[in-house]
């Protein structure tokens, strides 16, 4: 929060060094100024919605991907390593625009905005899930699978009820960390066309035609969902114990 008043401080202090700024347009004290701000906050319902549901289904995939990556066959591994390495070697940008423009065409499947953001955003991010996922799997001490098939548990519950449960607490952190990027890289859906922080900032600089004043409020906007975030996180993370 201290940060948050900085910045808002330090950004006051400049509205008042040149009389060719238009803080006005964001001035909540003016009538423009409160509808401009509600138009940006508006966005902020999509921006939250799509990176929840990328990073549920990123982690879903992730999870399925990282399985072969832990088999004794170097088949498994093959496809695992094929996934993760094409995956990452695409720029999410690209990403987001072959799924929104490539994949109906492809797939002849109409495919909205939301959910072509939300496919790419998964895609994307799911490669690096895949590795968090194995990192964490094999992390676990061996002696922990000795012990679950001395009670004559199968692969299945084994990582079902023993296995994943403390997995999930060690990569926690790194999952939360994707969370964050997630939100960020949400902004790049924009160009698609998705009516997220980062659409509806551009939108209003083109009504308005001040940059420097919108794009300053979209940074706090960002600013401020983050901190939230990471400190949501980091509440989780104590209260999970992770590390420990």
């Amino acid at each position: 929060m201290q940060r948050i008043i900085l910045i808002i401080a330090f950004t006051v202090l400049l509205s008042g060094c040149s009389g060719n700024w238009g803080w006005y347009v964001v001035d909540p004290t003016t009538d423009g100024g409160i509808i401009n701000l509600k138009f940006l906050l508006s966005g902020l319902y999509y921006t939250i919605l799509t990176s929840l549901v990328a990073i549920f289904i990123s982690i879903v995939i992730g999870l399925i991907v990282a399985l072969p990556a832990l088999s004794k066959k170097p088949f498994f591994r093959g496809i695992n390593r094929f996934y993760v390495e094409m995956v990452r070697a695409i720029p999410i940008l690209v990403l987001i625009l072959w799924v929104y423009y490539g994949l109906p065409q492809m797939s002849g499947i109409t495919i909205d905005v939301f959910w072509a953001g939300v496919i790419a955003l998964a895609l994307s991010d799911s490669a690096f899930e895949a590795e968090i996922f194995r990192a964490g799997i094999q992390s676990v001490d061996k002696g922990q699978y000795e012990a679950s098939h001395s009670i004559s548990l199968n692969y299945t519950d084994t990582m079902r009820f023993v296995i994943l449960p403390q997995a999930i607490r060690r990569v926690l952190p790194a999952l939360g960390n994707q969370l964050v990027y997630m939100l960020k890289m949400s902004s790049l859906v924009s160009v698609i066309g998705m009516e997220e922080l980062t659409r509806k900032a551009n939108e209003l600089v083109v009504t308005e035609y001040r940059p420097l004043e919108v794009y300053t409020v979209l940074v706090l906007e960002y600013l401020v969902l983050i901190l939230i975030v990471s400190a949501g996180v980091r509440w989780l993370e104590n209260k999970m114990g992770a590390g420990k």
